[in-house]
C-alpha cells in the first residue's frame, strides 16, 4: 500500500459555494465491492476480464467504468476501493454527506481521531465482519470513503495512505 498521504490526495475543496452532495447519479458499492470488482478478487483476474486498466493516466490502475473507484491491492487481491464523487454506500452515503447522518445510519461505527498536528481528517469505521466502510471527515461532511477489508481500511487510517 505505498500512497500519498491522506492529508492531501483527494481533498475536497470546501466553502458556501461547493455543493454538500454531488450533483447527478451515483453508483452504488456495497461491503462486497461492485458488481464486477469484488474485493478479494486479483489483479490477474480483473485484467483477464477487462475491468483493470493500467492504460489510463492516473495514479495507479484503474477499474474500466468506475473511474470514481481508485482500487488498492494487497499482495494481488483487492482490498480496498478509495471512492470518488458521484459514488455512494449502500446506506446512500457520499461525500458531502453529513456527519450526523453517517452516525444514525451506522450508530456503531468507531470514531478515529486522526493524530495532532496533521492535515488528515478524523474517521468513522463501520464494521460488518470483515468489511468495513472508512469515512474520513472535517467534524460536519464525509470528505472521503473508503471500502473494504475492515484491517485494511484500519491500517490505511493509522498509517496515513491515500489512493495514489
Amino acid at each position: 500500500m505505498t500512497a500519498a498521504s491522506i492529508s492531501g490526495s483527494g481533498v475536497r475543496p470546501q466553502g458556501p459555494d461547493v455543493p454538500a452532495r454531488p450533483i447527478g447519479a451515483t453508483e452504488v458499492v456495497g461491503l462486497h465491492g461492485l458488481d464486477d470488482a469484488e474485493f478479494g478478487d486479483t489483479e490477474q483476474e480483473l485484467v483477464r476480464r477487462g475491468v483493470l486498466r493500467a492504460d489510463v493516466d492516473a495514479c495507479g490502475p484503474t477499474l474500466a467504468g468506475h473511474e470514481s473507484a481508485s482500487p488498492i491491492f494487497v499482495d494481488d487481491r483487492l482490498v480496498l476501493l478509495w471512492l470518488d464523487d458521484p459514488m455512494s454506500t449502500s446506506e446512500g452515503i457520499t461525500v458531502g454527506t453529513p456527519v450526523d447522518e453517517v452516525r444514525v445510519s451506522h450508530p456503531s461505527a468507531v470514531p478515529l481521531d486522526a493524530p495532532q498536528g496533521t492535515y488528515r481528517f478524523d474517521g468513522l469505521l463501520a464494521r460488518d465482519g470483515d468489511r468495513a466502510y472508512l469515512f474520513l471527515h472535517d467534524g460536519t461532511a464525509v470528505r472521503e470513503i473508503i471500502a473494504g477489508y475492515a484491517d485494511w481500511a484500519r491500517r490505511l487510517f493509522d498509517e496515513g495512505y491515500g489512493p495514489c
